[in-house]
């Protein structure tokens, strides 16, 4: 038989119990510290992200949940004006129309902001447009003498879905949700496949193939504008068709357009205006600008950059204006394409949406506040000046045109 174990003493057994109790006690204490160190980790990782986000650094712009809310509260109580939703449940875009009571406009207005979603700027020059014409500005006065000869509808902003993901740290984003670009989708010397940077340029399996200008198309169509207007920023720059390429000019309403941008370039841009183009041999996807010039024949059709950092917009003025100051570039700027190769210097240095080159094709990568800071205003007072003064060139636009249209100095055949 093996022999009995020894008796285990009393206080040997107590404080054996005794140290399993207090390793015990640290092994919890331990996991309690590293739950305590996650959730902390965490938390500043929320903290970090928050910081990162548009209304954080920049809350003198709205979030796309704030522009509508905004629209709303407007549609109640401004005169003429009527609000509705189109483009499907998950990227429902809002439509504003004005028409003050009583009056019989010649000149209809379609004006369509926010296509690229990193250009925050566009929606809110927009969304004071509105206040505008709901007499809730300064420029209230303006704003009511052009609704006796003009009416508007406006698409305040027209990517939500790829905002709302901008709005949250990604100043980058230019595309739709699903990574196509909507200046690029129109039906207008349309080809497959990206010219320029793939993932910001993507024209998207065919034409009109995104809900977004599908909805746009069919507003247009509907609505059957005598004055379009698209508004982008990145650079400054003021243009009338064509975007395609620099063989076809723009016939109808050349001179009164031209004469238009001249006008408000000298006011509210000192910038690059004339008709976009693109450089010979490089072909690129069409516009809403030419789409709209050319389908729907619209009397008068721009396209407006409203914004550069400070930077780029002192070097633009510059460059522009010792270029106006050859006698050989004014002639082409009054009679040619802004895509000519006595403009290239400026195109390249400044690149446009709808002035373009092939030396254009590769963008070189930019951080998140680089992206910020070249498309939009970083500041507050920056900020209300610049919505303040695109504000007023859009009334001036409308109030020149529709004065055209009531002289009779408008032609509506197209000639190319």
């Amino acid at each position: 038989r093996p022999s009995p174990l020894p008796p285990f003493p009393a206080m040997k057994y107590a404080r054996s119990v005794a140290v399993v109790a207090l390793l015990a006690a640290g092994d919890a204490s331990a996991a309690v510290h590293m739950r305590r160190l996650r959730h902390s980790r965490h938390r500043r990782g929320e903290q970090q992200a928050q910081s990162m986000t548009m209304e954080a650094l920049y809350p003198f712009y709205h979030t796309t949940e704030q522009i509508s809310a905004e629209l709303q509260r407007l549609a109640s109580s401004c005169p003429g004006m009527t609000l509705k939703s189109v483009g499907g449940a998950d990227r429902s875009i809002d439509v504003v129309s004005i028409r003050a009571p009583g009056t019989s406009p010649v000149n209809k207005n379609f004006l369509l902001f926010g296509e690229h979603s990193r250009e925050l700027i566009s929606p809110e020059s927009g969304l004071h447009l509105v206040r505008s014409l709901c007499g809730e500005t300064d420029l209230s006065a303006q704003a009511q003498a052009v609704l006796k000869d003009s009416e508007f509808q406006i698409v305040v902003n027209g990517n939500p879905g790829s905002r709302r993901k901008v709005e949250t740290g990604d100043f980058c984003l230019r595309v739709n949700p699903d990574g196509v670009d909507l200046n690029r989708n129109w039906d207008e010397e349309w080809q497959p496949g990206a010219v320029l940077d793939p993932a910001d340029t993507n024209p998207g399996p065919k034409p009109f193939s995104e809900p977004e200008t599908q909805a746009f198309k069919q507003l247009v169509q509907e609505y059957r504008p005598t004055t379009f207007l698209t508004i982008h920023s990145g650079t400054k720059g003021m243009y009338m068709p064509w975007a395609y390429d620099m063989e076809h000019l723009a016939r109808r309403n050349q001179p009164q357009m031209m004469q238009i941008l001249k006008e408000l370039d000298a006011k509210h841009c000192e910038c690059p205006f004339g008709a976009a183009g693109r450089e010979v041999g490089y072909s690129c996807p069409g516009t809403c600008l030419d789409w709209v010039y050319d389908k729907l024949e619209t009397s008068y059709a721009f396209a407006f950059e409203i914004y550069t950092g400070s930077t780029y917009a002192t070097d633009l003025k510059e460059r522009w204006e010792e270029k106006m100051s050859d006698a050989n570039a004014a002639f082409i700027q009054l009679n040619g394409h802004l895509a000519h190769e006595q403009f290239k210097d400026i195109f390249e240095s400044h690149p446009s949406s709808f002035v373009q080159l092939k030396s254009q094709r590769h963008e070189q990568g930019r951080s998140s506040t680089e992206c910020f800071e070249q498309f939009n205003p970083s500041d507050a007072d920056e900020f209300k000046g610049v919505v303040e003064n695109w504000s007023a060139a859009y009334l001036e636009m409308a109030a020149k045109v529709a004065k055209n249209l009531r002289a009779g100095n408008s032609t509506s055949t197209a000639t190319v």
